[in-house]
């Protein structure tokens, strides 16, 4: 029975620190508020990762998509809020930009961008989203 106990608590230990750990490197260096729109019509805030280059900012969606990308492509504009400022946005696909985002997002985002990548599996195939001010 000790050593099921200690067995069990090794695990949910790993689990927690590994969620620690995922928190720690997502919010330790700059995250933007995504403001989106669910099916009902309410707002959906989900906090990412950004950098800038050519003079637009990029968010970065991997290959198997997620809920705030979808909302994205449902409505096609959105907001953003960055320093405190929010500005409304429509989203250009930018898949050949791959390699230079991911770059810039490891340089800017270090250890914690190689974290999220061994936990989600790798950036190859991630797609870089242009965000456009919108009229």
């Amino acid at each position: 029975m000790k050593i099921f106990r200690w067995i069990l608590g090794s695990v949910v230990g790993l689990v927690v620190l590994v969620f620690v750990l995922q928190l720690v490197a997502s919010e330790r260096v700059e995250v933007v508020e995504l403001h989106t729109l669910d099916e009902q019509g309410e707002e959906v805030i989900t906090r990412l990762w950004v950098v800038d280059d050519s003079g637009y900012q990029y968010l970065r969606v991997g290959e198997g998509g997620s809920g705030w990308f979808s909302r994205i492509q449902a409505n096609g504009e959105f907001e953003v809020t960055r320093n405190d400022r929010r500005y409304k946005y429509t989203a250009v696909l930018r898949e050949e930009e791959s390699e230079r985002i991911n770059e810039l997002m490891r340089d800017k985002y270090g250890w914690g961008d190689s974290l999220i990548e061994i936990l989600v599996g790798g950036r190859e195939a991630s797609i870089p989203i242009e965000l456009q001010l919108a009229n």
